[in-house]
């Protein structure tokens, strides 16, 4: 094999692999009844209501907007998870958010759940539907909403209405994407009201479905505020809004025909300028994406080399290390995937005996944790990587920075600096994926969310934290059974347990990637099998932006 060929010797069958694959299959088969039941939406009522109405659901009007045979990349399907139970709920937000193929083109979705309390915008719909938009701008991903809401969920409008990341931002998306010359499509398919009216109304193209309805007020509002008494259509239907206030561009008969004249529109785009990064024929892996789930542990005690998970992501399992003998608990090199080139930084989950820094002294470098050297390599590579216009992907499975005299005297602070430096002001499209751990200032030095990566994915192995469930339990119920003690309570080993294992219970529950992606913090959890698809998406929609503005960094800690 050429030397930039990983060479993987796995054995998938052995007692320790069998055992990392039922434990993932596990999570991927309960992940998947639970995706199931949250398309269901509202519930078959709420279906057949839709129905009724002579409308699709917004799950049946996306499988008639994509292109026949291809695949409809939900992103969000999680958003709102456990959250509105008081409220009855609200399956995944009561909106549908995604990348899809549109007569060729990629395209961002943005569709109401009308069989969610009508399509109403809770808190977080406002969040789901902002957080597309966003992706939409930095790629520059033409967007096309299917609109059918009742507006804001007025009980909690308060969390609806005012922020910088609520409902009224949606519009201001809306005519910045205009500005930028982001593509926008709304096809008004049902009810569209009050403030969301100015939705479509902001987009560059408007059709309207026969017995929809468009307007500022409705007719009971209309009556209350000014005494006038008006039919829906009369006040705010496809026809009025065709011939006399000549709003709408295009006037549809039901859903099939609107979304006919959706893809009839896509279909003429012109094409996007050229990506700036080096692409070319895509080549599959050596080796089966499914060999991951044997590769992969999750337990805080078992080691995997991350380049065997690297070998089943990229282009021919080729991949040119960067420094591979420094700094050897961060992985760092180039590779394709799906043709485009990119740099990876991968936490190395091995432990590997070194030289302490500046001696002969032979030590023990613990896997997924970075040290001094392996946060200025990474900070070297990120700096390459903006240079020569490379995307950059990020493996996270990592426990922090390394602590201790050793590493404080060797400047792990400056060089953790100098890492969060280089990747907050990269300028180059950076993809996050969540393997595994992903914990404290590591989480922030290896592209989190606060780093505005293009896209963030997790696997269902996922933990995202301060800390581990384990140290975080025993700090907290430290402190919890301090507490009990100064209010003169005496706590024997029965109940510091429970205190601990109550404790436990709910950290462990807020780091599992269900939580993350209820509140938006990761973008889709994604199979591990499936994660080179997914970032061949991702890579995809971030060529479609040829804008790449000049890098800087500023003052870097030397």
């Amino acid at each position: 094999m050429p030397a930039s060929v990983i060479k993987s010797t796995v054995d998938t069958k052995s007692p320790a692999a069998q055992k990392n694959h039922r434990r993932i299959v596990d999570l991927l088969t309960q992940l998947k009844n639970e995706e199931e039941q949250i398309c269901v939406g509202g519930g078959p009522k709420a279906v057949d209501s839709q129905h009724k109405k002579g409308r699709l659901t917004g799950r049946e009007r996306v499988k008639k907007l994509v292109d026949p045979g291809s695949q409809f990349f939900e992103l969000g399907i999680y958003a709102a998870y456990e959250m509105y139970e008081e409220w009855g709920g609200a399956p995944g937000a009561g909106v549908i958010t995604g990348l899809a193929r549109v007569c060729g083109r990629t395209c961002m979705l943005i569709v109401n759940d009308a069989t969610v309390k009508a399509g109403a915008f809770f808190p977080m719909t406002a969040k789901k539907v902002i957080r597309a938009q966003n992706i939409a701008i930095e790629n520059r991903i033409p967007t096309i909403y299917l609109v059918d809401s009742a507006g804001i969920f007025l009980p909690l409008q308060e969390d609806v209405f005012p922020d910088t990341d609520d409902f009224g931002r949606v519009f201001r998306n809306n005519a910045v994407m205009s500005a930028m010359g982001v593509p926008q499509i709304a096809a008004i398919m049902g009810m569209c009201v009050a403030g969301g009216a100015y939705l479509p109304v902001m987009c560059d193209h408007i059709l309207m479905t026969e017995g929809s309805g468009l307007f500022l007020a409705g007719p009971a509002l209309v009556q209350a505020a000014i005494g006038q008494k008006t039919s829906a259509e009369e006040l705010g239907g496809a026809k009025m809004h065709s011939q006399i206030s000549g709003t709408v561009d295009f006037r549809e008969p039901d859903d099939e025909s609107c979304i006919a004249r959706i893809r009839s529109l896509v279909d003429k785009m012109g094409a996007p300028n050229t990506a700036p990064f080096s692409h070319t024929k895509s080549r599959d892996p050596l080796y089966p994406g499914e060999e991951i789930y044997s590769i992969f542990t999750a337990d805080p005690g078992k080691q995997y080399d991350m380049r065997d998970i690297i070998a089943r992501i990229v282009d021919a399992s080729e991949f040119d290390e960067y420094r591979a003998e420094s700094g050897v608990t961060l992985l760092c090199g180039y590779a394709r995937i799906g043709g485009w080139a990119v740099g990876i930084v991968a936490n190395q989950k091995k432990h590997v005996q070194t030289f302490a820094r500046g001696s002969d002294q032979k030590r023990i470098e613990f896997g997924g944790v970075i040290y001094t050297e392996s946060a200025e390599k990474a900070a070297r590579f990120t700096l390459d990587c903006n240079q020569n216009r490379i995307p950059l992907i990020f493996l996270h499975d990592v426990n922090g920075f390394m602590v201790g005299k050793d590493a404080e005297w060797s400047g792990i602070i400056r060089a953790g600096a100098k890492m969060v430096n280089a990747v907050a002001n990269s300028v180059v499209p950076k993809i996050t994926v969540i393997c595994g751990g992903s914990f404290g200032a590591g989480h922030y030095a290896m592209c989190g969310k606060a780093y505005d990566p293009r896209f963030v994915f997790a696997w269902p192995t996922a933990r995202y934290a301060v800390m581990s469930g384990d140290a975080a339990a025993t700090t907290l119920a430290e402190i919890k059974l301090k507490q009990l003690e100064r209010e003169g309570k005496k706590v024997d080993e029965k109940q510091k347990k429970e205190v601990y294992e109550s404790i436990r219970s709910t950290y462990e529950h807020q780091t599992d990637p269900r939580y993350a992606a209820a509140r938006l913090w990761v973008d889709a959890i994604i199979d591990p099998a499936h994660t080179r698809d997914a970032l061949i998406w991702a890579l995809e929609a971030a060529a479609l932006n040829s804008e790449i503005r000049e890098f800087k960094t500023g003052v870097l800690q030397t």
